[in-house]
């Protein structure tokens, strides 16, 4: 059957246009671009010292976070797109607000140091793992998860003690304790990686 420029138009068109993303954009994925949204905001109300506002924008971030996950799970809606997005927003999070709270002299700087090397770690080995193939599992561990549970109690406690202006010196055990599982995460994460890696050269 014979196709008139019109149909022919149509079939280029479908055969060359870039693929939807609305297939992608679903309710957990935009929460968690929300949750993305809402870090600026966080840490402008950091610096202008509007601690009770900050706070306020991290539960609302932190309810983000419960709430995709949640929806996901219940209402199969998982997509590669949500897989990426929802630990990237994590990590952006807690590595800016613990570089402000650092800028600010609330924390120490080996805390945000530690902090941003595993998360930087952790995304330039995804990178590699992209660019070069390499079936690496960087799916987040129990491990991983409770450093992240960690981390953000930590966050909240000191941006909380700050807002009443207590003495930031009592949460001194809980940043080592951080500070420990941290660099912990960290390093499973990059021998699991290792593991993984000499394993397919095998």
């Amino acid at each position: 059957m014979m196709r008139g420029p019109c149909g022919i138009a149509r079939s280029y068109r479908r055969r060359f246009e870039a693929p939807s993303i609305s297939m992608n954009m679903n309710v957990p994925n935009s929460l968690t671009i929300l949750r993305i949204l809402l870090i600026p905001v966080y840490v402008g109300l950091l610096n202008y010292e509007q601690f009770d506002y900050a706070l306020a924008t991290l539960f609302i971030a932190g309810l983000t976070d419960a709430l995709d996950g949640t929806i996901a799970r219940v209402a199969n809606q998982r997509t590669r797109l949500g897989e990426v997005l929802d630990p990237l927003a994590d990590k952006l999070l807690l590595t800016t607000g613990f570089i402000t709270l650092s800028v600010m002299h609330l924390v120490p700087l080996w805390i945000t140091i530690l902090v941003a090397s595993r998360d930087l770690m952790l995304m330039l080995g995804a990178a590699v793992a992209h660019f070069t193939h390499t079936q690496v599992d960087i799916s987040p561990t129990a491990l991983g998860k409770g450093t992240t549970l960690v981390q953000l109690t930590t966050l909240v406690a000191v941006v909380f003690f700050a807002s009443r202006r207590m003495d930031l010196a009592v949460l001194d055990p809980l940043l080592y304790v951080m500070g420990g599982v941290t660099l912990l995460s960290g390093l499973h994460y990059l021998s699991r990686g290792y593991c993984r890696v000499t394993s397919g050269q095998a």
